[in-house]
C-alpha cells in the first residue's frame, strides 16, 4: 500500500518517511513543550495566562510575516534541489536566512517601539493587572524575533533539501532550553511572565548561534560562509519574496482576523480569554501529525515540480490529504479520553472546564474532514508556485466568514467562545472547497519559478 500511494517515479515512500519522521518529532516537541510552557505560566495565575495569550495573538500576527518568507525560501530551495542545481541551493539558503532576519529586525523594532499604543488599541478593555504583564511579555518578545527568524529560515531551507533531521536538531536546541529555563525562572524563582521573557530570548539566540555553526562548519555540501549572508543577489530575493510575500500578506490578514476575534474574546472577560487559550493549546496537540505532513508535503511537491513531474505531485498530494484526515481521527481517539488529565495541567477554574471540553469536542469532529483540505492542499499549491491564489482565498475567507460570522455567533447571538470556534470551522469548510476546485484544475502547476 505504501508503494502504491506514497511512491512516485522519482521519490519513494522510504524517502518520504525519512522526511516525515523528524518533522513529526519536531512538531511533537514544539506543541508538547508549548503545552508545558502554558501549564507552567498557568501556575502564575489567570492574569499571567491571559496576558501571554493576548500578546501571543499579536506575536503570531507579526511572526507570520517572516515565517511566510521562510516558507518562500523552502519552496525555492526545494525546486532547485529537484532540478539538481546545488550551487543555487546554497545561494537560496543564504538568501532566505538574510531576507527573513532583516524582516524580523524591522518587526521587532516596531513592536518594541509601539508596544503601549498597540496594547491599548487592541486590548484596552483588559484588566490593569493583565495589561501590565502583557507589556513586559510584548517587549521581551520583540527582542527575540531575529533569533527565531534566523532559525526558522535555516530550518525551512534544510527541509527543502530533505535534511529534516538537521532541522529537527536545531528546533530541539531552541525548544528544550526554553522549557528548562521556564521551569527555572517561573516555577523555581517565581519570576512569572518576566521569567518566560528571559527564557524565550536565551533559547532563540542559542539556537541561532548553533544554526550559523551548522551551516559554516558542519554542512560541507552547502559550502556557506559568513559573507554569503551579506551578498545575496536581487534575483534571489525576488524569487523568495515572490512566494513569501503573498503568503505573508495572507498570514497578516489571517492572523489580523484572529486578533479581531481575540478582541471580541477580551471583551467577554478574563475567564473567556483563559478558555480560548487552553482550548487552543489542546487543539494544537490534535494538529501535531497533520502539521508534520503539511511541512513534508511542501518539500515533496516542491521537488516534484522542480523535476517537472506534475503527475507525482498530484498523486502524492491526494495521499497526504487522506493521511491528514486519518491522523486527526487517531489524535481525537487518543486525546479526548485523556481530556481531564490534560486539562489538569493548566489548573483552570472549575467554571470553564465544561466549556473547554465542548469546544475541543466540536473542533475535533470538524477537523477530521476539514483541516487537510483547508491547509494541506494550499501547501501543495504554494510549493508549486501558486502563492497568489492561495493567499487571496485565505484572506477573503478569513474576513468574510470567520471574523464576521464569529462576531455574529459569539457576540450578537451570545454563544461566546463557542460561537467564535464554530465560525472558524465553517470558514475551513468554505475555503477547503475552493482549494479542492483549484487543485482539480491545471493553473496551479503552470507557474515558472526557477
Amino acid at each position: 500500500m505504501l508503494e502504491r500511494h506514497l511512491s512516485g517515479r522519482s521519490i519513494d515512500y522510504r524517502q518520504i518517511i525519512s522526511l516525515f519522521i523528524p518533522l513529526l518529532v519536531d512538531q511533537i516537541f514544539i506543541v508538547g513543550l508549548n503545552l508545558v510552557n502554558t501549564a507552567m505560566i498557568s501556575s502564575a495565575g489567570v492574569d499571567a495566562v491571559s496576558a501571554v495569550n493576548m500578546v501571543d495573538s499579536l506575536n503570531v500576527f507579526l511572526l507570520s510575516i517572516f515565517v511566510a518568507v521562510a516558507t518562500g525560501g523552502t519552496v525555492v530551495v526545494a525546486q532547485y534541489k529537484g532540478s539538481g542545481n546545488s550551487i543555487m541551493v546554497s545561494k537560496a539558503t543564504a538568501g532566505s536566512a538574510s531576507a527573513v532576519s532583516l524582516l524580523a529586525l524591522a518587526i521587532g523594532i516596531f513592536m518594541i517601539a509601539f508596544h503601549n499604543p498597540l496594547l491599548n488599541l487592541l486590548f484596552g478593555s483588559a484588566e490593569p493587572a493583565v495589561m501590565e504583564l502583557a507589556r513586559t511579555y510584548m517587549i521581551g518578545s520583540g527582542f527575540s524575533y531575529v533569533g527565531l527568524a534566523f532559525v526558522e529560515a535555516v530550518c525551512g531551507a534544510l527541509r527543502g533539501i530533505g535534511r529534516s533531521r538537521a532541522s529537527l536538531a536545531l528546533s530541539l536546541v531552541m525548544n528544550l532550553p526554553y522549557v528548562g529555563l521556564n521551569l527555572l525562572f517561573i516555577n523555581v524563582l517565581d519570576m512569572g511572565v518576566l521569567g518566560m521573557t528571559l527564557s524565550v530570548n536565551i533559547s532563540r539566540y542559542l539556537a541561532a548561534a548553533c544554526a550559523v555553526y551548522y551551516l559554516i562548519k558542519i554542512d560541507a555540501e552547502l559550502r556557506l560562509q559568513i559573507r554569503d549572508f551579506f551578498h545575496v543577489g536581487l534575483d534571489m530575493f525576488k524569487k523568495i519574496f515572490g512566494i513569501g510575500m503573498p503568503f505573508a500578506a495572507e498570514q497578516m490578514f489571517f492572523n489580523g482576523g484572529k486578533i479581531l476575534t481575540q478582541i471580541f474574546i477580551v471583551g467577554m472577560g478574563t475567564y473567556a480569554i483563559a478558555t480560548n487559550a487552553i482550548s487552543g493549546a489542546l487543539a494544537g496537540v490534535m494538529q501535531i501529525p497533520a502539521n508534520a505532513l503539511s511541512l513534508t508535503l511542501i518539500t515533496v511537491v516542491g521537488q516534484c515540480i522542480g523535476r517537472r513531474d506534475v503527475k507525482d505531485a498530484k498523486k502524492l498530494t491526494k495521499s497526504f490529504v487522506a493521511l491528514g484526515s486519518l491522523a486527526y481521527l487517531l489524535m481525537g481517539l487518543i486525546v479526548l479520553p485523556l481530556f481531564h488529565p490534560l486539562i489538569g495541567m493548566f489548573n483552570p477554574p472549575a467554571e470553564i472546564v465544561d466549556d473547554i471540553f465542548l469546544i475541543v469536542l466540536i473542533n475535533t469532529i470538524a477537523q477530521i474532514p476539514l483541516w487537510s483540505i483547508s491547509f494541506m492542499i494550499p501547501s501543495a499549491l504554494r510549493a508549486a508556485g501558486d502563492a497568489k491564489f492561495t493567499s487571496m482565498v485565505s484572506m477573503l475567507s478569513m474576513w468574510l466568514f470567520r471574523v464576521v460570522l464569529g462576531y455574529i455567533l459569539g457576540v450578537v447571538f451570545h454563544l461566546g467562545i463557542l460561537g467564535v470556534w464554530l465560525a472558524m470551522d465553517c470558514e475551513w469548510a468554505i475555503r477547503g472547497a475552493i482549494f479542492i476546485r483549484r487543485f482539480m484544475g491545471r493553473k496551479w502547476y503552470r507557474h515558472k519559478l526557477i
